[in-house]
């Protein structure tokens, strides 16, 4: 054995690639789960074999035995280059392109190969002669030919893949050009030491199989298109129903997933490329402000056919391991379903409390009414007496009573009707209060005002929330009807972070809020309030001094007023 083979400095450079082949291997064989990574580990196995014959080559002294490690090569170089197209059909497109059947046609060549390689001395068709030096160097014969030609196929088979790939995925571009630039590399390393072109100690092919994979190594791990993290985050973005966009420095739209591609209404072909404000181009303001600001989200409206669809807008920054800024990713989610099952919900809320609220005026109605009836019943029997008895000026004084309360009672129904009549079902709660004010001011020549700043129009309230508030102000509005013997009423509205405050202002008599007064009927119609304004986790003041008007303070807190409604 020792006279077989000697020690040549040059076999050095093939026993570095095989380690480098074994190891690259290795490392795929580890990740074999993700698309690609099988084949890819087999290329790596039949090119460190390829590698090993070289090295046993250029140390065989005897050209016999130089010949036959040279044919050993060349079963292995071919399934190399076969394993590696497989490699790159799986990448591309895992799953559709590397069936049994293209799997099969690769396979046949390879067969095919091996035979005439192994049989050639009998037919010459694989190789014409030898020339032996440091290596062994053939003329090639048809079979030669055609299965040189058939691994240059490949090849552009394989560049016309990568050219596929550049195009259609922007995201793909820097390690598809890297891997397309090490297939032309090896093509060419391997043209020139089969043309004999110049004369070097170092082995061409080999040299180029180990450049081929170099390129690999930096395009697969260096961009870890083998860690299974991003290819399941590209899944999950190709399967998700939310819209994803991928936006570049420059705000132009670089990728973007099918569902994005729904809502949108257009072709990839015609979105690629295009600035967010032309694609979205009514929203383009809140877009800016969600990327200048930083703020996480917020609602967009969009046209799908003859139907609107309500989004959830998310932006954030795609920044890189610098924290330099590469881009946004904006994220739609449709919330049509949902905003229409809360608008449903809050219709409901609003027809209960407004059944609620005309319940108890009912009621409040028909007892005030049965009072009133009593009480004309007791004054007319009175009244009748005193007639019979001749007593004229006692009777008219009964009569003028009955007609006071005949008036008052005709006030109160008309205002029972009033708060009926205004509800919460069309109009909300700031529209029905404003169209309160006007007919209370219309009714009863009492000047009204309110201050409404655009901070309190944003603060919704919930219906029942809101019909107990128009509640306490409808009847802290029949107070200062009944007794203030006011000319202006001022309703006000202020906000601070947590609460919202309401601030009924007469300029009437006032009173003292004391005890002693417990019992006047201001101080009813206040409990009232008070009960109503505890229902909804709201407090009530009454400031009033006599001559000086009286105000009447209702504070809501926001995590109450603060809904959908």
């Amino acid at each position: 054995m020792n006279q077989s083979y000697t020690y040549n400095p040059q076999v050095w450079f093939s026993a570095t690639v095989v380690l480098f082949m074994l190891a690259l291997g290795t490392q795929a064989w580890r990740h074999r789960n993700v698309p690609g990574a099988i084949p890819f580990a087999i290329a790596c196995l039949f090119g460190s074999l390829w590698a090993a014959g070289s090295v046993l080559e250029y140390a065989a002294i005897a050209s016999p035995l130089k010949l036959a490690w040279f044919k050993t090569q060349i079963i292995f170089q071919l399934p190399a280059t076969v394993a590696v197209t497989c490699f790159v059909f799986e990448y591309a497109w895992p799953g559709r392109w590397l069936t049994r059947r293209n799997l099969l046609i690769l396979s046949l060549p390879l067969l095919l190969a091996i035979g005439f390689s192994l049989t050639n001395e009998s037919h010459h068709l694989m190789w014409t002669s030898f020339e032996f030096s440091k290596s062994v160097l053939p003329t090639l014969g048809p079979a030669g030919i055609f299965f040189l030609s058939f691994g240059f196929g490949l090849g552009l088979v394989n560049l016309a893949v990568f050219i596929w790939l550049f195009s259609r995925f922007p995201q793909l571009r820097w390690p598809v050009a890297i891997m397309a630039f090490g297939q032309i590399a090896t093509r060419v390393l391997y043209f020139l030491e089969l043309a004999k072109v110049f004369d070097t100690n170092m082995p061409l092919d080999i040299l180029g199989i180990a450049f081929t994979f170099l390129m690999y190594i930096i395009a697969l791990f260096g961009f870890k298109l083998f860690d299974p993290i991003p290819l399941a985050m590209q899944i999950v973005m190709q399967k998700s129903h939310d819209g994803m966009l991928v936006l570049d420095a420059k705000e132009k739209l670089v990728n973007l997933n099918p569902a994005a591609l729904q809502m949108l209404g257009c072709s990839k072909k015609t979105c690629l490329g295009k600035p967010i404000d032309v694609l979205l181009p009514q929203h383009k303001d809140i877009i800016q402000n969600l990327m200048s600001t930083g703020t996480k989200q917020a609602e967009i409206q969009l046209q799908k056919g003859d139907q609107e669809r309500y989004y959830q807008l998310e932006v954030s920054s795609i920044k890189d391991w610098h924290e330099v800024d590469l881009g946004n990713l904006l994220l739609l989610r449709d919330v049509t379903a949902q905003k229409n099952a809360q608008a449903q919900i809050i219709e409901q809320q609003r027809a209960l409390a407004t059944m609620r609220e005309r319940w108890r005026l009912s009621r409040d109605l028909h007892d005030n009414m049965a009072q009133v009836i009593a009480f004309v019943s007791v004054q007319g029997q009175a009244v009748r007496q005193l007639l019979n008895q001749g007593d004229l000026s006692a009777a008219d004084t009964h009569l003028a009573r009955l007609v006071e309360t005949a008036r008052e009672a005709d006030v109160d129904v008309r205002e029972s009707i009033l708060g009926l009549r205004v509800t919460l079902e069309e109009h909300g709660f700031y529209p029905a209060l404003e169209q309160y004010l006007l007919q209370y001011q219309k009714n009863y020549a009492i000047h009204t005002e309110l201050i409404k700043p655009d901070s309190v129009q944003e603060c919704r309230l919930d219906p029942l929330v809101s019909a107990q508030l128009l509640a306490i102000l409808q009847e802290a509005l029949t107070n200062i009807r009944k007794h203030a013997n006011a000319r202006h009423v001022e309703v006000k509205f202020e906000t601070e972070p947590d609460w919202i405050y309401i601030t009924v202002r007469d300029d009437g008599l006032g009173f003292k809020t004391d005890a002693s007064n417990a019992t006047s009927g201001e101080h009813i119609g206040l409990r009232v309030m008070r009960e109503r304004a505890e229902e909804i986790g709201s407090t009530l003041s009454l400031h009033s001094e006599p001559g000086q008007g009286t105000q009447v303070i209702v504070r809501v807190p926001l995590k109450i007023g603060r809904t959908n409604g």
